[in-house]
């Protein structure tokens, strides 16, 4: 990997700083803003973007300023949010943050005091390189879908009752035109500290185009050419009042606060049992991917994170800790972000004052009313031509793990072979821990299940594969000539 521009304990000018800070948040917002969107608490995005940001100090912290990465808001733990909000509320939300932290905590203390070889056994290259491979893949098909989607154009579909986004060609053209900038600014060494802000660039130069396609179709009252839709800002400011500037975030924490003084919620012990149910199977497979990551970021920077520092037991420590934070002060426990790890490797800075200079913009703008607006204006064009190089990186990085592997060997071929299939192909776990009552003629489905995802189903299988494989192999008997 290249040298870096700005190493990790490297301190660059302010500007510097707030440029690749601002980087940072361009290529996290849209990932941490849409999860309280997707388990249907679109006003806790401020709150996504504070536990964001105090998450991460939290995890800085913990790892001595060594592990220059962002954690924020984890899409591994949709299903099970939505599962604790809908049944208990913020009170199911906080429990459920609370479980994913102290799974991490207890494995932080495992590794501690027994180390890290039992890791490297259940989770080689073999395994680890195609799970993160898998992320990028899997994504991809998000990016592509953003890439040909202008906000501004949509329509309610009579049929199925929901907004449409149909294909737009000078969405995609936005996309693209962002797409290349990036590329052209991280390629170029003349102008060696603009390397260090390409995401920047290709978004002002992508939101630039698409707001003169804007400012067409309102001139000509034309939705197809309104890429931009400004309807945050207007209903930000259609009445105006003190909050249409500063309002503070509803977290996790202060919204559970209320439903206690409420007594508007009741968790007895089954809606304890049903929360952990949820979340501590998706928090053991969701540390393979902070591995997976960690060991791609030090690939990246040239620094080994796991072995020495700051050291697996104080990054899982970290994570652990900054998902309770992320959950309290925000809406959904943290993790490593792979759009991190890319925006380190495109631009090459991989100072943590950069990434502190990121915490505290996300702390801020969570206060900030009209521009948390602005930030949900960017066209998911604009998002799907950055992640076509972020999603991109993190699927080649997961790829680069497994090129000195042998691939001739059948228990590798195996091991390899169910995780993409697996993986690619979308097969999840649905566990049933309540089923239907017999009616007299047929037996009603499951009513209440346990879902693991496809990446994480793929690496329990990859896991499996591999050590029976391994099993066998051991006991094999020479082959003769």
């Amino acid at each position: 990997m290249s040298k870096m521009i700005y190493n990790v304990e490297d301190k660059p000018k302010f500007l510097h700083s707030l440029l690749g800070a601002t980087q940072h948040l361009l290529s996290i917002v849209a990932a941490t803003v849409l999860v309280p969107i997707l388990i249907g608490l679109p006003n806790q995005i401020s709150a996504a973007i504070l536990g964001c940001g105090l998450g991460t100090i939290t995890y800085i912290l913990i790892t001595k300023r060594k592990s220059p990465v962002i954690v924020s808001s984890n899409f591994a733990f949709i299903g099970a949010l939505t599962m604790a909000y809908q049944g208990y509320g913020f009170l199911g939300i906080l429990l459920g943050g609370l479980f994913t932290g102290l799974v991490y905590i207890i494995l932080s203390i495992i590794i501690k005091f027994v180390g890290t070889d039992w890791i490297s056994k259940v989770f080689p290259p073999i395994i680890i390189g195609p799970v993160v491979a898998l992320i990028g893949l899997t994504l991809s098909g998000g990016a592509v879908m953003d890439l040909v989607t202008a906000n501004g154009y949509k329509y309610v579909d009579p049929n199925s009752g929901g907004v449409i986004h149909p294909y737009n060609l000078l969405g995609l053209f936005c996309g693209i035109v962002c797409f290349f900038v990036i590329v052209i600014f991280a390629v170029q060494n003349r102008f060696r500290n603009l390397r260090a802000m390409p995401f920047l660039f290709g978004i002002v130069a992508g939101y630039v185009l698409a707001l003169i396609f804007t400012g067409f179709g309102y001139l000509f009252n034309n939705k197809y050419l309104m890429i931009i839709d400004f309807s945050p800002i207007i209903n930000n400011f259609s009445q105006l009042s003190f909050a249409s500037f500063i309002d503070y975030p509803r977290f996790a924490l202060l919204e559970g606060a209320k439903e206690i003084a409420s007594n508007s919620v009741k968790l007895n012990a089954i809606g304890v049992l049903e929360i952990a149910l949820g979340f501590i199977p998706v928090s053991l497979v969701s540390f393979s991917e902070h591995i997976a990551d960690h060991k791609n970021l030090g690939n990246i920077i040239g620094r080994d994170l796991i072995e020495k520092e700051p050291g697996l037991s104080r990054t899982v420590m970290g994570d652990g800790l900054g998902s309770i934070v992320g959950t309290f002060m925000g809406i959904c426990p943290n993790t490593t972000y792979g759009e991190t790890v890319g925006c380190i490797a495109i631009s090459k800075d991989a100072s943590i004052k950069t990434i502190l200079t990121a915490c505290f913009l996300c702390i801020g703008i969570s206060f900030f009313a009209p521009l948390i607006a602005f930030l949900r204006t960017i066209p998911n064009c604009l998002v799907g031509g950055m992640c076509l190089v972020l999603y991109g990186f993190i699927a080649v990085s997961g790829l680069k793990m497994i090129q000195h592997v042998n691939l001739n060997q059948n228990k590798i071929l195996f091991t390899l072979s169910v995780i993409l299939v697996a993986g690619i192909g979308g097969l999840t776990l649905q566990i049933p821990y309540q089923l239907g009552v017999f009616d007299g003629t047929d037996l009603v489905g499951a009513i209440k299940i346990v879902s693991i995802g496809s990446i994480a189903f793929a690496l329990l299988l990859g896991i499996a594969t591999y050590a029976i494989c391994s099993l066998i192999e051991k006991h094999n008997v020479p082959e003769e000539e």
